[in-house]
Order: C-alpha cells, then structure tokens, then sequence
C-alpha cells in the first residue's frame, strides 16, 4: 500500500482523555477514533490488526473441533428470564422495549442464544458433543469505561460454547479448548500465563483466565515461585490461609477488658489508640448474601475477599452489610462490631489460627475488648479461606513462595456444567431414551482488548513494537526524499518484488521530510524498515532496520528480499 493513498491519520500530540500507553497509541497512530463514551470505531490500520487476530483464533478453532456460527446481538427479554440473569446481571446490561412492547437486550454474552439454539436442534446423544463459536459485537454497558478498547461498552469478542452428554466429554472439550487458548496466545506472540480464575456472572464450576502480562495490567495474578500454580487474586489460595506464626509457650489467657473508644473506628485508629498491632486485632465484617447477614472474621492486618466468601456461601449477591443491619446483628452501629454475643451466621478466616488474647469490637457503641480468646468467649463453627492472599504467602501445591504480577486478562474458558441448560430445558436422549441434561462449557476471548494488551507488553518511547504475526504491515519502505527520481525508482523496485512474495509492504511515498517519515514509522510499528538514502544508494545499498530490537543492516538491492524472507521465516518459526 501506498502511504500516499492510506487513510492513516496519525497525530503527534497525546490525547487529553488518554491514560494508558495502548489508548494514547492506538489514536496516535491512526488505529482507532472515539464515537462517544466507551465507543470506538477502527479505522483500516487498526482493524487490519483485528482480523489477524481472528484470523488466528479462526485456525485454531477450526483446529479444535469448534463450528463457527454468527448469533444474534439483539436477545429477548424471555431467554434471559428463563436463566434466571435478567434480574442478577445488572446495569451492565442494556435493556430496551420495541415498538411492540417487548423486552429485550443488547448480548453482552451469548449463553442463552446458544442454549436455546442447541435445545430445540438437538435431541439424541449421538448428536454430541457439538462446539460452536462465533466472533460477534457485545455490548456491556460499563459504569466508567475506560482505557480505551481494553474497558469499552461495544466489543467484538470470539465466544465459544460446547455441548456434551458425559462429564467426560465436557472434561475433554474443556482440555482441548485450553490448549487451543495456550496455542493461539503463542501464535499471537505474546508473553502469558494462564490462571485459575472465578467465573463471575457466567457462572459454573472452574475456570482459567489468559492473562498478558504487563506492568501497566489492572489485575493482579499469583503464581508460585517453584511449581505450575497460578490464580488470579480473586481465586488465589494460600497453603495455610495465612502465613503460621513460630511456635511460642504457652499463652496465659488474660480477662476480657472493656475499654472505652471514643468515636474510634477503624483498625488504624484502634491500633493507634490501645497501643496494639493490627496483627492483634480481629475484624468483624458483616455482609448482606441474599437478604440474610453473614458475619466473616479476619485478622487486622488482613482484608476479607468477598469473591471468595461469595463462592463459600453460595449466594447470589453479596454485599457489605448497610447500617440497619449491622445494628440489628451487633446492637450498635458501624465500627464496633465483635463477635460476642452476635446474632448471625458466622464464619473465620484460617488468619485467626493461634490468636489469643486479641482485640475486638464490644458490640457497644465506643466500645471495644482487650483480650478477647475463641472458646471461652464465643465459638465459630465454620473456617475458611476468605482473604486475599499476600506476597510471601505458600503455595497450596509445594509450599513454595507465592509471587505477584501484573496483567490483562484477555481470554477466559468455563466449566458451566449445567447451570444453563437446566435452566433452560436443554435435554437430550440418551441410550436407554432417558432424558439428560447436556453439560456446557463457554470459552471468551477479546479480540479488541487483545489488541490494546499487545500494545502494553511492546511499546517503547517511540510508540508501538507490533508481534510479526500481528502487524499490520510487515514491511515499510522508506525513501528519504521521494522526489529523487533514482530513491523513487529503488523504493518502486523494492515495493513490487516484496509485494509479489507475499509480503504486506507499505511504501511511504509522501513528500515529507525524512524525520516525520521516521517518527512514524515507529509509531505504527512496522517490524522491518527499508531505509533508501542517498550515501548507501550510491553504493548499490539500503538500510533495514528491525523495529523490536533496532537492530540495523546495510544491504545490497539484491538481497534484501531474501533477507526479509528469512527474517519472517524465523520469526514464524
């Protein structure tokens, strides 16, 4: 392509409303431009870039058994009714009413299309198991999107969806989807980890996330610094819940004290106040899960996950508990909270193993309790992991140290089990004619939010470092002055002899000075660059540069085509 014909509109200055690298980039160099909030269009660099990506994620579907199939993004209100998500899934999700009255929604997911598609298509066991994809517009109508195309309202996401008659087979499409996922992250050229993760609001039993790691990610992951384990901070486990304090003496077991605390609330402040470590202190956290109060404890220093509480309770909905209901468990109003007398379920964190002697709300109001012990002044029946683990903490399979990174989650595969098609009545019949409810599972990726990951994990000063199999163009072709008839003539020949091998080349034949020309080509990141001057080109040479590691070679006309076959093969490799 011609960059005299391209409708690339690169622009230097960086955008007021931007804040990470990949959103400043991708409207720098002419990838993608906002329509309104949480909206963007892809103009044609950007989206050469997004069918690469499907192009890849296609391959391996096709290469894993899936059959890809184009659903609808408009979905009646009854579908989601039947699964029982029209109510639970929340603002995200964009209701409407036609002319006719009826509900429906804008798909920010597409179980209960497909459930329902399967359901009334498949009736008989030798019918499955059957996997079907598509890449498809979503629409999620976030609260504060932000980051350009990493947290948007409209996406296009490959979302696919399997069906199966045993345990077995949903085990084995899970696998194979899993492996599908690490291939097409490898061939995407970029540096991952795939990690335990919660399955949130698609629900089912077990899930991995795909996360690329970068420091600019805004989600934290977990990995073990000696074994395979790796969780995202919302799944992740520590071997003991919390790191074992060193043997000691016994401890003598002192008389609960009241103290008055004044208006003293926090852990900080009761810290501060009594002289005390928050390692001393345990703290009373009271949640509404499903209309009912629940008590978690914890220690000070620790803070409760309600990811992981939400999962132990099995509850729908899960929040912090209002004032109304904190003062009809404790008796007194927020702040004060203890586990003395407390009228609610109550649960502890593996963090209390071997307190004593411990500091507590009273229940009253400025109040809280010096020396408080389990057994002798309240009992909890039920322990748990409910806290978010630490750096340092062991791991669940080797004991070893856990670790913490950055990253973007990109991709994300689900056990659903039967959570859909119980819901909605999606049987089959098996050998003996009984009739069986199929087992699922759903495998997401985002193919815009992938893009923008790339660009965080290669970037530098200059702009964007794009993975071979991804970018746009392979090749820039860079005369220094296009207006000398001898540099044109070379760039011409070295254009069309790229062009007839394969190779996706741009030919920047404008009438600018060689800086912008430069400055531009890094910042849309071609991975080669043919630089045609006029001291090399009087030698029979030019320049290529590779835009990764800025690595440079000086090479005679002729050579430079098998040059970049060999350079692209080896990359490819």
């Amino acid at each position: 392509m011609r960059y005299s014909e391209m409708f690339l509109p690169t622009v230097r200055e960086v955008p007021s409303d931007a804040e990470t690298v990949s959103h400043k980039l991708m409207i720098r160099a002419g990838m993608i431009r906002k329509l309104t909030s949480g909206i963007y269009s892809y103009l044609p660099l950007g989206y050469r870039v997004i069918r690469k990506v499907e192009n890849i994620i296609r391959e391996e579907m096709h290469n894993a058994g899936a059959q890809e199939v184009f659903l609808p993004m408009v979905q009646p209100a009854e579908l989601w009714q039947e699964s029982g998500r029209w109510v639970h899934y929340g603002k995200e999700l964009l209701r409407f009413t036609d002319r006719h009255d009826r509900e429906y929604c804008l798909g920010p997911t597409h179980e209960e299309v497909i459930t329902d598609l399967v359901r009334h298509e498949v009736k008989s066991y030798r019918q499955l198991p059957v996997t079907l994809y598509q890449i498809q517009t979503k629409f999620r109508d976030e609260i504060r999107p932000r980051f350009g195309v990493m947290r948007c309202r409209e996406f296009g996401m490959k979302d696919a969806y399997s069906f199966d008659a045993t345990e077995e087979g949903a085990e084995i499409n899970y696998e194979k989807m899993y492996a599908a996922y690490n291939r097409i992250f490898m061939r995407l050229g970029l540096k991952y980890r795939a990690v335990e993760a919660d399955s949130g609001s698609i629900g089912g039993s077990y899930s991995h996330e795909f996360m690329v790691i970068a420091s600019s990610g805004e989600d934290a992951l977990v990995f073990c610094s000696a074994c395979d384990y790796a969780a995202n901070l919302e799944k992740a486990g520590a071997a003991t819940g919390a790191p074992k304090p060193e043997k000691t003496e016994p401890v003598k077991i002192l008389p609960r004290t009241e103290v008055h605390t004044p208006d003293i609330k926090t852990i900080e402040d009761v810290c501060a106040f009594l002289n005390v470590l928050p390692v001393q202190v345990v703290k009373t956290v009271i949640f509404n899960a499903d209309g009912s109060p629940v008590v978690a404890l914890v220690r000070g220093d620790e803070e409760i996950n309600p990811i992981k509480l939400k999962n132990y309770l099995g509850c729908e909905v899960l929040e912090l508990a209002k004032d109304d209901m904190i003062r009809e468990v404790t008796g007194a109003p927020r702040g004060f909270a203890g586990a003395i007398g407390i009228k609610a379920r109550m649960i502890e964190d593996y963090s209390l193993a071997n307190m004593s002697n411990f500091v507590m709300g009273a229940n009253r109001e400025d109040y809280h309790l010096l020396n408080v012990n389990r057994g002798r002044d309240f009992e909890v029946s039920e322990c748990a992991d409910l806290r978010f683990v630490r750096e340092g903490d062991t791991c669940i399979h080797c004991g070893s140290a856990l670790k913490f990174a950055r990253g973007i989650e990109v991709g994300h595969v689900f056990k659903l089990g039967t959570k859909y098609s119980q819901a909605m009545k999606a049987v089959y019949l098996d050998a003996n004619g009984r009739e069986q409810v199929m087992i699922m599972g759903c495998y997401g990726i985002g193919i815009g939010r992938t893009v923008a990951a790339s660009i965080e994990q290669n970037h530098d000063d200059n702009g964007i470092i794009w993975p071979l199999p991804i970018a746009p163009y392979q090749v820039a072709i860079v005369p220094v002055n296009s207006d000398d008839a001898r540099m044109a003539q070379a760039a011409e020949g070295l254009y069309q002899a790229l062009s007839s091998r394969g190779f996706e080349v741009i030919m920047d034949d404008r009438n600018e000075r060689a800086g912008v020309k430069f400055k531009d080509a890094d910042l849309i990141g071609i991975p080669y660059r043919i630089t045609i001057g006029p001291k090399n080109l009087a030698e029979g040479k030019v320049e290529i540069r590779e835009r990764g590691s800025g690595a440079m070679n000086v090479l005679p006309l002729e050579q430079v085509v098998n040059f970049i076959t060999g350079a692209v093969r080896k990359e490819n490799e």
